[in-house]
């Protein structure tokens, strides 16, 4: 294959941190090509750089033997550069057609022609295999449908070399196979894809080629067929990493957290969870699996006391803790790693030692008669931050400066230092490296060994299968059955996470 894209000596430094030291890749047409690394290791950095959002420090860019440069995505996408981010770009109550041709939108005098608009998003749906709706809502179709919506925006504009930022995150094990074949029609019409992504599984089913950063320097570009998902993970890490969770088996203990018939609305007054019971014993993991949207924000929330709840009942080690506000909650005995880690777990502007006391600030010996203790704040953020492995200049920064698996790593530092009766772990791993991730599966499994209850919510399927005693499935806010996790199979929770056919539920009794 053909060279398409090379990025030469990038360098990109920030104030104490240098980002990217010199990496080179090259891209080849029609390939599938995947980025990977560690936290901090600058993937994100260079892509973004591709993409036109930062400007390098040094280096220089050949697209097509040609140097370009790039200075904002608008130059990135009429070089034939798209990218699709984590985080959907769409606007929810515009049609898929809309969205498609949102900026370059095609006239008929001065309106929109829809008709147009709708037959060239037809056009190149079919070209690409990539089946939508032209006329369906965002708001209205599944996670994986509006990620094809995405792809599209991009081809419908030109784009020879694809960007995809973590795209198997909130996908059903179903819609990654469907991911796949799209890959595969993509790079069968000529177009090159660059993957950015944690799942080393993900790595070896779908990409040909893989190119591995290390704290912003290149460790080394494998062909995929000659690599194993252990190996990644040590080019990732420095280190061999233990990929599958040793769990002891367990008998679980008397009920710590009971959910009767909780009734929860989300943010429009809709109801968001119905009717949903559950238990979590002492030395056992219950982890609520779903596609990501279906009620799992709105319950932890719920129990967690920072959103009412509109009818049910909550109870933790005993004491009915139903529409308690979030302190009397912690003090009954709870840690909670939260979904949204920016909103819900941080103060961004404070420092990474503040933010390591949050929760537990007020009480000795970090406080006394109303006065802070600076030292012991300074010597316990010190502590924690080596503890586990928070990548800083400095423990003074603010917390909004660190990168994302950073600043996941702080809330849970703080969390697990609390040793609560119940941790409640919302998306625990969420942008973590194979190596942090390794060292939280571990925390969480030593919180159940000391027999303490953990409630997991996960979108991750190798984690909720790696880690659960057993498995409760949401779906429209409901719990659609309860599995062991032995009787567990990605086939099985696959298809409740979709909803299933009676049928299909008859499969998974």
């Amino acid at each position: 294959m053909d060279t398409i894209l090379e990025m030469h000596n990038i360098t990109k430094v920030y104030p104490g941190v240098t980002a990217l030291d010199n990496v080179s890749i090259s891209i080849k047409k029609g390939e599938v090509h995947a980025l990977i690394g560690e936290n901090g290791a600058g993937k994100t950095t260079l892509m973004n750089i591709l993409y036109g959002l930062y400007q390098p420090d040094a280096g220089r860019i050949l697209l097509n033997g040609k140097p370009v440069s790039i200075n904002s995505p608008r130059e990135a996408i009429a070089l034939g550069i798209g990218m699709v981010h984590q985080h959907f770009m769409l606007v929810e109550n515009f049609t898929v057609a809309e969205n498609i041709v949102l900026g370059h939108e095609p006239r008929k005098g001065l309106t929109l022609d829809m008709e147009a608009a709708k037959a060239s998003v037809r056009e190149v749906s079919d070209r690409f295999g990539l089946e939508v709706d032209p006329d369906a809502r965002i708001e209205d179709i599944s996670v994986g449908l509006s990620q094809r919506v995405e792809i599209l925006k991009a081809l419908h504009k030109g784009a020879e070399i694809l960007i995809l930022d973590e795209p198997t995150a909130v996908l059903t094990p179903q819609e990654i196979d469907d991911l796949g074949e799209i890959l595969q029609n993509l790079t069968k019409e000529g177009k090159s894809i660059i993957m950015i992504t944690h799942k080393l599984k993900e790595v070896l089913g779908m990409s040909d080629r893989v190119t591995i950063l290390r704290r912003g320097k290149v460790v080394g570009t494998v062909q995929t067929s000659e690599t194993t998902a252990d190996e990644l993970a040590e080019m990732m890490v420095g280190r061999e990493v233990n990929l599958s969770s040793d769990k002891a088996e367990k008998t679980a203990g008397e009920v710590i957290l009971s959910v009767e018939h909780l009734t929860v609305k989300d943010h429009r007054n809709l109801p968001a969870v119905k009717d949903v019971s559950f238990e979590v014993r002492q030395g056992e993991i219950l982890a609520i699996a779903g596609v990501d949207g279906n009620g799992q924000k709105e319950l932890v929330e719920a129990i967690t006391g920072l959103m009412p709840t509109e009818s049910g009942k909550v109870t933790l080690c005993g004491k009915d803790i139903t529409g308690a506000n979030p302190r009397t909650v912690i003090e009954a005995g709870t840690g909670h790693i939260p979904q949204d880690r920016q909103k819900r777990g941080l103060i961004l502007q404070s420092s990474l030692t503040e933010n390591l006391i949050l929760g537990y600030h007020y009480r000795p010996p970090f406080a006394k008669n109303g006065r802070m203790d600076q030292v012991k704040i300074a010597e316990h953020g010190k502590e924690l931050i080596q503890e586990f492995d928070i990548r800083t200049p400095n423990q003074e920064v603010s917390a909004g400066s660190l990168s994302g698996g950073n600043q996941q790593k702080v809330i849970i530092a703080r969390e697990f230092y609390k040793d609560p009766s119940l941790l409640i772990a919302a998306q625990p791993t969420r942008g973590l490296d194979v190596g942090a991730i390794e060292f939280v599966h571990m925390r969480l499994l030593e919180q159940r060994d000391n027999n303490k209850a953990v409630l997991l919510v996960s979108l991750e399927l190798d984690e909720i299968m790696n880690l659960a005693d057993r498995i409760a499935v949401i779906y429209h806010g409901q719990i659609v059955g309860v599995l062991d996790a032995a009787q567990a199979t990605e086939r099985k929770l696959g298809l409740m996470m979709a909803g299933g056919t009676s049928e299909d539920k008859g499969d998974v009794s």
